[in-house]
């Protein structure tokens, strides 16, 4: 455990870097609270040691094997830029404020994936493989979060939902956009980036007129995807009235016809019986 210090009484101290975690020096009480006077008995003296590594070591905001933890304007950053992560590690301190994970190989934001990261301000998932957001991706970290960056990842649409509920500045930049309602929504009510937002370029669309243009550009040239979802909407539930209306009718005609074959068996039915005057007649007759 390193040299131990000496005081002017020949009591052994434990160093101060029985406070240091993983690198990372500890506030000015942890090393306070180490610095304990030791007896010299060999077994008293471990075990004091170790109740000091206990006080000391931050147990609640250990950092991932793949990261480095920092401290940025007095504040937790967390960066795990370019570590060939393949999903968002599960062990990130939770008094995390800033957060990288930028250049790595991330394909998916399940739900909840930062709901533990209450003090999250900004967040940086660039330059990933991002193909899928879920909508509760960012449940926890609304409130809270300033800067959120996904952009130059694989992402052609998201739901409007994980978007609408932050409160963050989005870079949505270079990503294979479908533009359609769902996108324009975004634009028009969540807090773009300004410096990117021109970035946001169509790959897909409904015409092929508008692939390859910035999503604003189509947008101020007078085009409405919400108003094109609405007429094809429209459409599918005239369809299927119409559907429904020729059911109905072809169901009464069918009805019709039966109760007419019903009635004209009857008929034939009643003429080929005995004339009831006639069975009258003969047996009188008889008689």
């Amino acid at each position: 455990m390193g040299e131990a210090l000496q005081d002017r009484r020949g009591a052994t101290l434990l160093p101060r870097s029985c406070c240091s975690h993983r690198g990372i020096a500890s506030s000015h009480a942890e090393l306070a609270g180490c610095k304990m006077t030791l007896t010299t008995t060999p077994a008293a003296s471990v075990a004091q040691a170790f109740f000091c590594l206990l006080l000391c070591v931050p147990w609640g905001s250990s950092c991932p094997p793949s990261c480095q933890c920092t401290e940025r304007a007095g504040a937790k950053a967390v960066l795990c830029s370019s570590r060939h992560l393949e999903e968002i590690p599960k062990d990130i301190p939770k008094d995390a404020v800033f957060l990288k994970l930028d250049a790595n190989s991330i394909t998916k934001i399940p739900s909840n994936a930062f709901r533990h990261l209450s003090h999250l301000e900004e967040l940086d998932l660039s330059r990933n493989a991002i193909e899928k957001i879920d909508r509760a991706a960012f449940k926890g970290v609304a409130a809270g979060l300033r800067t959120l960056d996904l952009s130059s990842n694989r992402i052609r649409s998201i739901p409007k939902e994980a978007l609408l509920a932050l409160n963050a500045k989005l870079r949505l930049a270079n990503n294979p956009w479908h533009c359609e309602c769902a996108l324009q929504e975004v634009l028009w009510e969540a807090r773009l980036d300004p410096d990117s937002v021109q970035d946001i370029t169509c790959h897909t669309a409904p015409r092929e007129e508008y692939v390859g243009k910035p999503l604003l550009q189509v947008l101020d040239a007078g085009v409405n995807f919400c108003s094109v979802r609405q007429r094809t909407t429209d459409v599918a539930m005239f369809i299927t009235m119409f559907g429904w209306f020729a059911m109905v009718i072809v169901y009464v005609i069918c009805y019709v016809r039966h109760n007419q074959e019903d009635t004209c068996k009857h008929v034939e039915y009643l003429k080929s019986l005995p004339s009831t005057q006639g069975h009258a007649g003969t047996t009188s007759t008889a008689l």
